[in-house]
């Protein structure tokens, strides 16, 4: 074989397989809510923040939204921010209310956000499927935290891993209470036996405190195939009525602000990453 026609095939050979690395890089699976899982991509969860009160009559009709929505996938991740005059009022939701509604005074409840920035359709109890459609079995960035709690402190890591360079990136971590019981004003005759105010309601995932800022930290090293861990060690707050229904919720969001994954995780629990086997 002539020089000239080695070279040329060597030329040809070299350029298929960078093609061939170019798509295995650049190609993603379908990230579509029913898409089957590709392994090694991880799950990807919704959030849903509800701005609620125990004093607010309508704030059922969201809360039992999303306790439908988690009926329907393990992919739903909630938090309740309560507002006013409540026992569970969140005192550092001003900035989180700036960001999120601007210009506004005050809080006219019940409101709720997908992926902390949109809106979830009116009446939320209508529109389930809407929080379950940015869900996907196939995401780039994965979550995962370890914990433990004992005597009083608590010990918290998470870990973020990119599958994908990301830029522009913050972390929010919030640590939550369960099983908090106290009346709820309930004007919706349809929902949880119509009374007007339900006695001891059960009021899960409530905001108690912000282990980042609230509106999120810039996050670095957010590159292909590292992982990114933050440490928190801090006393569990003055405001926890029992450390032991104690739970976190930590996500990622982008240079919009919008949550591009979440994950809750309870006290003492150790996760992996969910990632497709």
């Amino acid at each position: 074989m002539r020089l000239w026609a080695v070279n040329l095939f060597l030329a040809v050979a070299l350029s298929t397989v960078s093609c061939q690395k170019t798509e295995i890089i650049e190609i993603k699976p379908d990230s579509t809510p029913l898409a089957p899982p590709v392994s090694g991509y991880f799950q990807k969860n919704v959030l849903i923040e509800d701005y609620t009160g125990t004093w607010c009559g309508n704030c059922t009709r969201v809360a039992w939204a999303i306790e439908e929505a988690k009926k329907a996938s393990d992919k739903v991740v909630s938090v309740a921010i309560h507002n006013g005059n409540d026992p569970y009022h969140f005192a550092g939701i001003e900035p989180l209310k700036n960001l999120v509604f601007p210009g506004v005074n005050s809080l006219a409840l019940p409101l709720s956000r997908l992926n902390r920035m949109m809106v979830w359709t009116f009446p939320e109890t209508t529109y389930i499927q809407e929080a379950i459609d940015l869900t996907s079995n196939n995401t780039t960035l994965g979550l995962a935290m370890s914990s433990t709690v004992a005597n009083g402190q608590i010990n918290l890591e998470v870990h973020t891993r990119f599958l994908e360079d990301y830029s522009n990136l913050k972390l929010v971590v919030y640590l939550l209470e369960d099983h908090l019981l106290y009346n709820q004003r309930n004007y919706i005759t349809e929902l949880y036996g119509g009374l007007p105010v339900i006695p001891n309601f059960e009021h899960n995932h409530v905001l108690r405190a912000s282990l980042t800022n609230i509106v999120g930290e810039a996050m670095e090293g957010t590159i292909r195939n590292a992982i990114v861990t933050r440490r928190f060690n801090v006393p569990v707050p003055s405001n926890i009525a029992n450390a032991e229904n104690l739970s976190f919720v930590a996500f990622v969001t982008d240079a919009n602000h919008i949550a591009l994954n979440a994950r809750a995780a309870l006290a003492n629990e150790v996760q992996d990453f969910q990632e497709n086997p």
